[in-house]
């Protein structure tokens, strides 16, 4: 019997998926690898959802939670994703990203630029694409807001190098 607090959680995670892809496709290179770190952010969620307050709204706990297992994961190349077993809640949640192919090639563009970056300012990037504003990206990421905007200045310098060489 499923408890309130799995629904709960797993109706929170479906509605906000899409932010994990992001995450995802900014920290890997494959199918493989944004499926193991989509599996492994949910995991992560999942352990660390009976400590939500509240205080903040759940979509930016949740970027902050997959940032930091993003970041932590692939810091540690020797490092694999564990395995873990969902007994715990006897469902998945199912991956449903909305994703248009059409836009495949200057995605990928845009992509391997972000790859270039490193992992504080693909976070940085990511939320400023969010729309977040550099307070709650400081909050999120845990820098102060004035090294959000000084490292913003600097990634959007560094890209239009990258894009437009």
């Amino acid at each position: 019997m499923k408890s309130t607090k799995e629904i709960e959680f797993v109706t929170l995670v479906q509605e906000h998926q899409n932010l994990i892809h992001k995450i995802c496709r900014l920290y890997t290179n494959s199918d493989a690898e944004h499926k193991d770190l989509f599996q492994e952010i949910t995991i992560q969620l999942w352990k660390a959802y009976p400590k939500f307050r509240g205080d903040a709204k759940f979509s930016t706990w949740m970027y902050r939670v997959g940032i930091n297992t993003a970041i932590s994961l692939y810091r540690k190349s020797k490092r694999r994703i564990q395995s873990f077993s969902f007994d715990d809640v006897s469902y998945k949640i199912p991956q449903t990203e909305t994703y248009d192919d059409t836009q495949d090639q200057q995605l990928k563009s845009i992509y391997a630029a972000l790859n270039h970056l490193d992992d504080i300012s693909k976070a940085v990037i990511f939320l400023y694409l969010e729309d977040k504003n550099y307070k709650e990206i400081s909050e999120t990421i845990g820098i102060s807001e004035v090294n959000a905007r000084v490292k913003m200045n600097r990634i959007k310098k560094k890209l239009k190098t990258q894009l437009n060489p």
